[in-house]
């Protein structure tokens, strides 16, 4: 029997939460208070996105430890407004690979974890997504380190919604895919940030759902896996599905990409062909 073991306090059940909240958002139609009118959007879009800004209060000072906060007892720690994104508005048709990119710290992550219904835009944002998504953010931040490969693949699938039979069905697949064949029975912690990543990416592309949103999943991993991730994407096209990439990869958007969208400074700069867009980013 595989359960969840809540024996760390704070941050990793901060993240388990987080995991859970993005992964459980892949088994239903998002249908978010921020809803764009009918009218809005056209009939063949799988996301519009109108006039949606996220702000971040961030404390002006650091006080993480107990000595820190002794120290600044009673002294108010002013927080500061930090927009990640600024007024964005953009849509995605049904069946698009649709590529965002920019620089470290332009709001692309933000961005994907508002669709994927973990963070809350800014009060007049409105965004709709028809039809269920599957987000794949911060793969294997949920895992348990103290569980087994094994265990963690039935956790987090579990989690996703599929049942024990359809993990059963699926876990060799996933373990190769995952190609970690020689530590399933090892505990996660003795795994490199790549196996973690890869087994999660495995597990979680095992849902059904006709939106996906990827955020950097090729960041970790050889040219055989990137490789294998490639042919993933060719038959997830051919299957229809709506892919929101985000990656620094320029190749990867050249190969796959039908539009990409270049954000600046938490503001969409530019929404166009893969050639134009990437070469006026890498000139940046």
């Amino acid at each position: 029997m595989y359960y969840i073991r809540f024996y760390r306090i704070g941050t990793g059940a901060k993240m388990l939460g987080e995991l859970i909240r993005s992964q459980r958002s892949a088994l239903n139609i998002i249908q978010p208070k921020y809803q764009t009118p009918t009218h809005l959007h056209s009939v063949s879009a799988a996301i519009t996105v109108r006039n949606l800004s996220k702000t971040f209060r961030l404390p002006a000072e650091r006080r993480g430890t107990l000595r820190e906060r002794l120290m600044k007892f009673g002294v108010r720690n002013e927080r500061k407004a930090k927009r990640t994104l600024d007024d964005i508005s953009f849509e995605i048709q049904q069946g698009e690979f649709f590529g965002i990119i920019g620089r470290n710290g332009s709001g692309k992550s933000t961005l994907l974890k508002i669709l994927a219904g973990i963070y809350k835009p800014d009060k007049g944002s409105q965004f709709t997504i028809h039809g269920r998504i599957a987000p794949m953010l911060e793969l294997g931040v949920g895992f348990d380190p103290e569980l087994t490969g094994r265990e963690n693949v039935y956790l987090s699938a579990t989690i996703l919604g599929l049942t024990r039979a359809e993990i059963d069905a699926r876990y060799e697949e996933i373990v190769q895919f995952a190609e970690i064949e020689n530590f399933m029975e090892v505990q996660v912690k003795h795994y490199s940030s790549g196996m973690s990543v890869r087994l999660a990416f495995a597990v979680a592309m095992q849902v059904d759902a006709p939106i996906m949103l990827l955020d950097e999943v090729l960041a970790v991993g050889d040219f055989v896996f990137q490789e294998k991730c490639f042919a993933l994407f060719e038959r997830y096209k051919k299957e229809g599905k709506t892919i929101i990439l985000v990656t620094h990869s320029a190749d990867s958007m050249k190969r796959f990409a039908d539009r990409i969208m270049l954000i600046h400074e938490s503001r969409i700069e530019m929404i166009c062909a893969p050639q134009e867009i990437l070469k006026k980013y890498i000139g940046k």
